[in-house]
């Protein structure tokens, strides 16, 4: 199957399109958005140079798994899985803000805790802590949303002084916070998984709060295997990990951080082959469930189909 890295469809009520780092969504109407996850990935917010076959269809999958299954929580935007690489939902207006919430010290959390600091985003962190240990209580750590580069810190004060969300409505994505990773952590355990960290974005529609993009995928997400988890912990050793962080650590290992000046590795054929595999090793441990490989003969002219049905039934 060839990569899907770029998509121009003219859907029926087209009012505009997003292309995000990873998916590109089209706004239908003004009410509802689709959000095609596309085979493109990114690292150190930069695009890389070659597609992933399946990532999209891996990352969609998994989003939709675990909004149905947080949508007791609070809606979410999801109305439809129109295609194994399609989401179809509602339009919300979204709030300037990602919700990281971190039940570990590991990633951003551990770089800067090692690099001596005791508070993140105005949240203090305990003394005496090793990386990849648990917090005693998970911590939220929002984030600015960046339009392009890198998503700042920020404090909770800081959001509700400049305006950004107000108190009543931060709070409320605390909450809801809280409760989304704390089901998340529930059914990553079924699964013998640890559900280290992840981010969520909000919005709003007609005044009500909306859970949207994608959830608990191993592109916004980081899970260890519960297995060993204490005995690597222990004896000082890396965690054996279901995310992204592979990616992340071959870019390093081959010379680049997304700083200025560096030059991304080459991504052979090889390399690529074995990041789609890890993917799907991800969805079948993240699921419980084997993946399906979706019929990749013209995957443009599928997904057109697809939402073109969906979108005549809404």
């Amino acid at each position: 199957m060839e990569a899907i890295v770029k998509t121009d469809f003219k859907f029926p009520g087209l009012t505009g399109k997003y292309t995000g780092k990873v998916r590109d969504v089209y706004d239908i109407n003004d009410e509802y958005l689709v959000m095609v996850v596309t085979d493109r990935i990114s690292a150190f917010d930069v695009v890389l140079p070659e597609g992933i076959p399946y990532k999209g269809q891996v990352l969609n999958q998994i989003a939709s798994k675990f909004l149905d299954a947080t949508s007791d929580i609070l809606p979410n935007w999801k109305i439809a899985e129109a295609d194994p690489m399609v989401t179809i939902g509602h339009k919300c207006e979204p709030f300037k803000v990602e919700m990281v919430i971190r039940g570990y010290l590991s990633g951003h959390a551990w770089r800067e805790y090692k690099a001596g600091k005791r508070t993140i985003c105005g949240v203090p962190m305990p003394e005496g802590m090793v990386e990849n240990q648990k917090f005693p209580e998970p911590i939220i750590t929002p984030t600015t949303k960046a339009a392009e580069g890198h998503d700042e810190d920020i404090s909770k004060e800081d959001i509700i002084a400049s305006g950004l969300v107000s108190r009543e409505d931060y709070e409320q994505l605390e909450n809801y916070t809280r409760a989304v990773f704390q089901r998340g952590t529930e059914i990553a355990a079924k699964m013998g998984l640890i559900l280290v960290d992840t981010k969520y974005e909000f919005g709003k529609k007609n005044g009500t709060i909306y859970l949207m993009d994608e959830i608990h995928t191993p592109d916004s997400s980081r899970y260890f295997y519960a297995e060993g988890y204490e005995e690597r912990l222990a004896k000082g050793e890396k965690q054996k990990q279901l995310s992204k962080e592979f990616v992340r650590e071959w870019l390093m290992a081959n010379g680049f951080q997304g700083k200025e000046g560096q030059t991304i590795p080459e991504m052979t054929p090889e390399i690529v082959a074995s990041i789609t595999d890890r993917y799907i090793e991800l969805y079948e441990n993240i699921t419980g469930e084997r993946f399906v490989k979706a019929e990749c003969t013209n995957v443009p002219d599928r997904i057109e189909k697809n939402v073109l049905a969906c979108l005549s039934k809404l």
